[in-house]
Parts: C-alpha cells; structure tokens; sequence
C-alpha cells in the first residue's frame, strides 16, 4: 500500500511531479528563450541531464517541442501553438455567440446552442433558454454522440467519406431512434444532403419527442468551427413556422460566421426544402 508522506499536506498530495516538471519546462521558453537545449534547461530546472533528456524525447514525440534545424536545440512546437488556437477560438466563439444565440431565442421563442465537435462528440459550449422554461437535461459542457445529433451532422459538414470512415470504423453506427443512421455510409449521405441545403431540419432524429434546426458556422479559413441551432419540443415542425424558424438560425450562424472573419465566396442562397422522410 502507498504511503503517504506525513510533511505532505493539502494539494501537495495530489501533485504529480513528472508532469510539474514536464510543464515547468515547457515554461522556460519564451519571447527571450525561443531555443534552449538540453544543458541549459537541466541548469535552469536544477535536474539531471538524463531526466532533462529523456523529457525533451517524451515533449518532442508528443509535438509540443521540435528541433531547430535537426540539431541539438529545442523550440515550442505546433502542439502547443494549437492548445494556445483553440482557446482563443473557442474563447472568441463563446463571447462572440452568447449574444448571438440571446437575441435568437427572444426572436423564437425556442433554447438555442453553439456546439463544438470533440471526436466523436459535440459539446455544447454556449445556450440561452427562454424565460419560460422547457425542460431540458442539455447544458453547458453536456456531451452527445456527433453521428446521432442534428448538431453533429453540421459539425461534419467539411468531412470526406475517408474521413468519417476513419471516426468511425465500426460496421453499424450506434442507434438511438428509427433516424439514426445505420453505417458510415449513410451517414455520409446525410451529411451531403446537409451541405448542399446549408442546413438542417430534424424532427426526432436524437429524441423522438424533439426537434432541432441548426446551421454551420465557419471562421477565417473557412472550415466548419461550430454549429448553431435552436431545439423545439415537438416531434414534428408546422411547415408554416419552418421557413421563418430556418432563416432565423441561418441569419445568426451567418452573422457569427461574419464575426469570426469568415468571407463566404458568392453562391446561391440556402433553399428551404423538406426533409427527406418527413
């Protein structure tokens, strides 16, 4: 059995010194240490050189450090660039989408989401609910299976077949209603129909008694960053409130879209069709 040191009190405990030492080191490079190598950071960290080396192998492997020139001198590498990307961008699409997705849900009366995709998650990030109330176990942080989801299938908006071959390479997809689809290849062919309207319409595709209306929403380089939609508690949507309800959740993914500096190249105006089955 672990025996726990009686000097430790506290956090102290729980610290794990292998990673401390991984992220103190990672620390001394900045805008005055952009290259260090190994005897110089073995200095700076009071280690001894095999453990500065063998940190150094561990942090390359894993991307967050990458040689200079092949040599023997380390810079910060792409991995740790892209942790610094995605919070800003997740950082910029929450303060940027909040009231977005407010003024939305006044204008309609229905819940109203940003998701992000995580794998083969979507996450909501951001959600605003009516001053009356529907109930909903959805919040904030709340994680659902992307191939399942109407949210999810805007998320995969820019995937290739190859691609959610490689997300998914299981034969049958997880079910969750009559709609979810049944392979890859299926929902792949979902996912085309989707990219071809610009958005999507799903009565009970994730919960028979729900459903959900949701536009992609593209930052700077043009890639799918984020999903907005609103949920309605019905089964089915009157076609006389669909048309007003879709150019409403396109308007607010367009305008977000807009403020992450996305510049769309000129094309044909989203159709408002029905869905295929309903």
């Amino acid at each position: 059995m672990t025996q726990t040191n009686p000097s430790e009190t506290g956090a102290e405990k729980y610290v794990v010194p292998a990673l401390e030492r991984g992220l103190r080191l990672l620390q001394e490079f900045g805008r005055d240490s952009r290259t260090l190598g190994a005897p110089e950071l073995a200095r700076r960290l009071e280690l001894p050189r095999a453990t500065v080396f063998r940190m150094l192998n561990t942090l390359e492997g894993m991307g967050f450090l990458e040689r200079v020139d092949g040599g023997s001198e380390y810079r910060l590498g792409m991995a740790v660039l892209r942790l610094g990307f995605e919070y800003l961008s997740s950082l910029e699409l929450t303060e940027l989408g909040q009231p977005l997705i407010a003024r939305l849900c006044d204008d309609i009366s229905y819940p109203c989401n940003i998701v992000v995709r995580d794998n083969r998650s979507i996450i909501y990030v951001a959600k605003v609910t009516p001053q009356s109330p529907l109930a909903s176990s959805v919040r904030v942080g709340t994680r659902l299976p992307a191939h399942g989801t109407v949210l999810g299938r805007v998320l995969m908006g820019d995937m290739s077949l190859a691609e959610l071959r490689g997300l998914y390479p299981e034969e049958h997809l997880e079910a969750f209603t009559a709609n979810t689809p049944k392979t890859v290849v299926d929902l792949f062919h979902l996912v085309e129909a989707d990219r071809a309207r610009g958005y999507v319409l799903g009565e009970g595709f994730y919960e028979a008694s729900i459903s959900t209306i949701a536009a992609p929403v593209r930052d700077h380089s043009g890639r799918i960053v984020a999903a907005l939609g609103t949920t309605i508690p019905a089964p089915h949507v009157s076609p006389s409130k669909v048309e007003a309800l879709v150019e409403h959740v396109l308007a607010a993914a367009h305008e977000l879209s807009g403020l992450l500096n996305y510049r769309p190249q000129a094309q044909p105006q989203a159709r408002i069709l029905p869905m295929p089955g309903h």
